[in-house]
């Protein structure tokens, strides 16, 4: 989330985050007032190394790892996530995670 929310900050200007349930799922919208980015690049921002921002600045961005890892993240807990840009304008980042009850104390 802290990368998610960093690059929103970032590149978008802002971060308004939002939380809710959805069925068995909770449903997490990071969205940004940024630029967006090229249709073509929506699904290849979450290969490793690759950045939109194309300058080697360590004051603009790192090594294009970032959502990779997010992404691994977020699918290793059983969810998905996915990226779009807003037609007023900016980025939204839709992370669903499946919900988990409480299994209680276990015994030894």
């Amino acid at each position: 989330m802290r990368n998610i929310i960093d690059n929103a900050v970032r590149y978008g200007g802002s971060a308004r985050v939002s939380l809710a349930p959805s069925g068995d799922n909770a449903e997490i919208t990071v969205a940004d007032d940024g630029p967006g980015i090229p249709q073509e690049d929506v699904e290849r921002v979450f290969d490793p190394f690759v950045r939109i921002e194309t300058s080697r600045s360590r004051e603009t961005g790192g090594a294009g790892l970032g959502l990779a890892i997010a992404r691994t993240i977020i699918q290793g807990h059983g969810g998905n996530i996915e990226l779009a840009n807003r037609p007023e304008g900016g980025l939204t980042a839709a992370i669903s995670l499946p919900l988990v009850s409480d299994p209680g104390p276990t015994e030894a």
